[in-house]
């Protein structure tokens, strides 16, 4: 598995735990910056991460803004980009399980660090359920 991961200047400190994360775990993964916590705009790097994911050079993605929320609604305007906005255990799971989503937002500002990992960790291990009705669900969100 490939991870795209991004974050703006209200995510980068748990970006970078989160990188820390996929290394000790000898996950592969691919950093779209931003590189320090001076402001830039989540937009173009939601951008990124959601197309390296759509074009499959990544498998999965993972941002993190001040909220979550920007970054998943810019993600979310790239094609076969399914972002998923989750500050819990239980969402984490469902929107893998359900909605077969591959990309993880979160907000840097909201969620503390070790329920931010342990999110991860349960998304990144949950595979898509393939049951019928999700597979058909999943085939109307991509339905123009």
């Amino acid at each position: 598995m490939k991870v795209a991961i991004g974050a703006d200047h209200g995510g980068f400190d748990l970006k970078e735990k989160i990188v820390k994360y996929l290394e000790d775990h000898s996950i592969e993964y691919e950093d779209f910056g931003t590189h320090s916590s001076e402001s830039c705009d989540y937009n173009d790097i939601a951008k990124e991460v959601a197309t390296a994911v759509s074009k499959q050079n990544a498998d999965r993605g993972i941002l993190i803004c001040g909220t979550g929320i920007g970054m998943s609604i810019q993600a979310n305007k790239v094609e076969g980009v399914r972002a998923a906005h989750v500050h819990d255990l239980f969402s984490a799971k469902a929107t893998r399980l359900h909605n077969d989503s591959n990309v993880l937002t979160m907000g840097g500002r909201i969620i503390g660090d070790e329920v931010a990992l342990a999110i991860v960790n349960i998304w990144l291990n949950t595979e898509f359920s393939n049951e019928e009705r999700h597979q058909r669900r999943v085939r109307k969100i991509e339905s123009k």
